[in-house]
């Protein structure tokens, strides 16, 4: 008789099961790789080597997994392991959004798109509302602070992705720099004294931009 695979104990390893971080991971990966617009729950089964339908085991939707995968790349901003001065901490942790955005470009897209109320987001929305409530701040004013604050952060990086993913090089972003200065030269001289075209230094406009809002908030304070 010939042999039978009923007689047989199946060699082949066997996947484990799918798990709810696993799939987070991965959706954090395949986001990276693809940004929002080629995120899909095909393509991240691929990614898996998973059934679509397995994943729906574990989240009820795509939206589900782009809220986890978002919460899990805010909790790579560190929470400081001693009391700071609150200008000190939002500095801190408003440079190290910034470092999550660059790292994950997808990031300011999600964040425009849906309420942060993941563990992670929570944690980091406490410590914001803290620190300026403790310096000083309430009510309407504390809420428009932290919006601010926010805004500015999502939108420099958001430039500042945008940018990169066209001009990709130092070489051509000064080339491109260098031909703007030079048509402001000749079409628009009053501007060509006033702005700074060639500056490519994109940290220290982040950090200048930052300064003269919490200079703001500051002057807020004082009054």
């Amino acid at each position: 008789m010939p042999e039978t695979i009923w007689f047989r104990e199946d060699a082949r390893p066997r996947r484990p099961r799918l798990s709810r971080e696993r799939i987070v991971e991965a959706a954090v990966a395949l986001l990276d790789a693809e940004g929002v617009t080629g995120f899909s729950m095909r393509a991240l089964a691929a990614r898996l080597r998973a059934g679509t339908m397995s994943l729906y085991e574990y989240v009820q939707s795509k939206e589900d997994v782009l809220d986890l995968a978002l919460d899990e790349v805010i909790g790579e901003i560190e929470t400081p392991a001693r009391p700071l001065p609150w200008r000190d901490l939002l500095t801190a942790q408003l440079g190290q959004s910034r470092a999550v955005m660059r790292r994950h470009p997808w990031v300011p897209a999600l964040t425009a798109t849906r309420p942060l109320l993941g563990p992670n987001a929570l944690a980091r929305s406490r410590l914001f509302y803290a620190a300026l409530a403790d310096a000083g701040l309430d009510g309407p004013v504390l809420t428009a602070a932290v919006g601010t604050l926010s805004s500015y952060v999502n939108g420099f990086v958001a430039a500042e992705n945008t940018w990169w993913q066209k001009v990709r090089t130092p070489a051509a972003d000064a080339e491109i720099r260098a031909r703007v200065a030079g048509h402001l030269d000749e079409h628009a001289d009053e501007l060509a004294r006033l702005s700074r075209v060639e500056d490519a230094d994109f940290d220290a406009q982040f950090l200048l931009g930052l300064g003269l809002i919490l200079d703001g908030i500051e002057g807020r304070l004082r009054r």
